[in-house]
């Protein structure tokens, strides 16, 4: 049984709107079947569910919309189906075209700011440590969880706009704070500094720590250095896709973890997981499918968004070269203003690099259909997607030899640092 305020239960009841009651209905029965005993006030949300699917997603939105429902709460949206920036084209059908804008539109018209970026923590939504969200889309939740330390359980399509609408969230899971504390060590300490130093280092112990803890809370050991936060981006995307990761720790860096006992709240390990130079060397091969390629068809980057700074460690790495296979750079509309105002978009086209903006090629079709292609990614996330969600097979590498490849028009891959 959920215990409503009386607040709460004027909603449900309808004192505010069909919308409103709708949402806050969602979400009390949620918290009825996770076994929560209360709702509890939240300070922001970032909406997974505006992505379309199919028609019942725009006209659940829609449904929302005419009952005169409006967030309660600052509620960023995650990426779309469409780049309403215009940088990219999709290959959407008319029918399924016309739905996604009405699905985006009907986000809008709710209150929600249009963002459209599953990086929503480099766009400014950064909420404070300890504080209660509701959170959608695997790789901000875990960001959001670990490196800002806020609170949010990992909520699905739907759920995530009621509770923005309601301004509440069910009470359970990692909002508790007893429930955020590590129970097994993921120990990379001997593996080489250069190494758990390097770009491509991150995504690789990502995907390695999600298949090692699954969906309990680990806390990373034998870390020297923070790493950057776009390293810390790409470990979390990579451990929520080949896990249920919602929260990580990495000791002597995120906020939750000053040393290792802290982050166990004191307690006994269930288990420590000495990660050795082969697990690392198999976690890395699971990230390809395509390791004999001789060819590459596209290159994509930024899942999660690219920052402003991969960009410019993009346009190095180029250094004014032509490609000769496309690189489909992903981000949100927030990096647009950042690349013009340093002068970079325009060389990047000419380049050969399509940025893609509010959206993805592994959420929506932008890539060209092609039996058999090959799709080189610096990302763990991509990795993981690409091949069930645009038929592609991967081949995962650094983004210097993503580049050197685009390049080259083929797999060049140097193979270090080495683990």
């Amino acid at each position: 049984m959920v215990e409503l305020s009386e607040e709460e239960a004027a909603v449900a009841d309808g004192r505010d709107g069909a919308g409103a009651a709708m949402a806050m209905r969602i979400v009390a029965d949620s918290a009825r079947l996770l076994g929560a005993p209360r709702l509890l006030p939240i300070a922001s949300a970032h909406i997974d569910g505006a992505l379309y699917h199919g028609d019942s997603g725009t006209l659940f939105a829609e449904r929302l919309v005419e009952g005169g429902a409006r967030v309660a709460i600052r509620s960023t949206l995650n990426v779309g189906a469409l780049d309403l920036t215009g940088c990219s084209r999709d290959r959407l059908p008319e029918h399924e075209r016309g739905m996604a804008r009405r699905m985006m539109d009907a986000y809008r018209a709710l209150g929600c700011e249009p963002s459209w970026t599953c990086a929503p923590y480099q766009a400014g939504h950064r909420p404070a440590l300890g504080t209660d969200v509701a959170w959608g889309e695997s790789n901000a939740v875990v960001f959001c969880n670990s490196v800002l330390g806020a609170r949010t359980n990992r909520y699905g399509d739907f759920l995530d706009i009621a509770c923005a609408i309601a301004g509440r969230a069910p009470d359970y899971g990692l909002h508790r704070p007893e429930n955020r504390a590590a129970t097994l060590v993921f120990d990379v300490g001997a593996l080489p500094r250069s190494f758990v130093a390097s770009e491509i280092a991150w995504p690789i112990l990502g995907s390695l720590f999600g298949k090692s803890v699954g969906n309990d809370i680990g806390v990373v050991a034998g870390v020297d250095a923070h790493p950057g936060e776009d390293a810390l981006k790409a470990f979390g995307a990579a451990a929520a896709s080949s896990g249920a990761v919602g929260l990580f720790h990495i000791a002597g860096v995120t906020p939750e973890a000053p040393d290792v006992a802290t982050a166990l709240a004191g307690r006994t390990p269930s288990a420590t997981i000495p990660v050795t130079a082969e697990m690392v060397a198999d976690a890395r091969s699971r990230l390809s499918t395509a390791q004999q390629a001789e060819r590459i068809d596209a290159v994509a980057i930024g899942s999660p968004h690219l920052s402003l700074a991969e960009f410019e460690r993009l346009a190095r790495l180029i250094g004014g070269r032509r490609l000769a296979v496309p690189i489909h750079a992903c981000t949100g509309r927030h990096v647009l203003a950042g690349l013009d105002r340093l002068g970079l978009r325009k060389p990047l086209g000419e380049a050969g690099v399509t940025i893609v903006a509010d959206t993805c090629v592994v959420v929506t079709p932008i890539l060209p259909e092609l039996a058999g292609g090959v799709l080189m990614t610096n990302s763990g996330k991509f990795a993981h997607y690409a091949p069930g969600n645009t038929g592609y097979d991967v081949l995962y590498a650094s983004l210097a030899e993503c580049v050197e490849s685009a390049v080259a028009g083929r797999p060049v891959l140097e193979r270090a640092p080495a683990a």
